[in-house]
């Protein structure tokens, strides 16, 4: 048998967790970590976090990690998509391993299903909506509505949202945008996988979520397809939208 495929995770929080979704979604591979202390989701917070960014990663490199993802939504989007891009490109010269961010995670979800006009949820607070939504323009997409609890200002939060509350929110913004062609929920600590076949349903078009998003990428960062069942249909559909755009 070949050797178990290992993620490396650059997490927000100071404590070396794994997000739960990960191994949910993909049992066969293996995943540790490096935390950053992220300490606010503000600007100075994201500024002060990020030099701590490549010694994560060049520490997960040297206990063998294949690949290396950065979780956190906003840590990676706040400067804009070229921020983002020198981000990676970083990484990757530091690593020799490939490398994404949760933000170019939701954008090739967004891409692999081939949405353009969005309806937006997230838990950030105004200022940072308003670098999301830069960084979607940046990125050629078009926000058609974006709802928001508001109220994220620190690790963690977010996570106290219930998947009610996030369906509430979701289906929200597809009410007030409902030419959107995907539901995008941006917020690495809203509980989505569960819930996302739930609004799918509602709503009538696809769901692309943080950290669901960021593990599928991942995947593909390490050759395999991220294809799973039961999570909506970015996760079980990709690969079908992909083959047809390049047909």
């Amino acid at each position: 048998m070949g050797k178990r495929k290992v993620i490396g995770l650059i997490m927000p929080t100071a404590a070396e967790d794994i997000p739960a979704e990960g191994p949910a979604m993909y049992p066969g591979v293996d995943f540790i970590s490096r935390g950053i202390g992220l300490r606010s989701l503000t600007a100075a917070g994201y500024d002060d976090a990020v030099p701590r960014i490549i010694p994560a990663a060049e520490a997960l490199a040297a206990v063998g990690a294949d690949a290396i993802m950065v979780i956190g939504t906003s840590l990676t989007f706040y400067r804009g998509a070229p921020f983002n891009a020198e981000l990676i490109a970083q990484i990757n010269a530091a690593t020799g391993l490939a490398a994404g961010t949760m933000a170019s995670a939701i954008v090739d979800g967004l891409r692999a299903i081939g949405a353009r006009r969005l309806a937006v949820a997230t838990a950030y607070t105004e200022e940072v909506n308003a670098l999301l939504a830069a960084f979607l323009r940046e990125e050629a997409f078009e926000v058609g509505s974006l709802k928001t609890f508001g109220s994220a200002r620190f690790v963690g939060e977010a996570a106290q949202k219930s998947e009610r509350d996030i369906f509430d929110l979701a289906v929200g913004a597809h009410a007030a945008a409902p030419d959107a062609e995907a539901v995008l929920i941006v917020c690495g600590g809203l509980r989505t996988l569960d819930v996302t076949p739930a609004i799918e349903s509602r709503c009538g078009v696809p769901v692309v979520s943080s950290m669901p998003a960021a593990f599928w990428a991942a995947m593909r960062l390490i050759g395999e397809t991220g294809r799973v069942t039961g999570y909506g249909r970015l996760l079980e559909q990709a690969e079908a939208f992909l083959a047809g755009a390049q047909a």
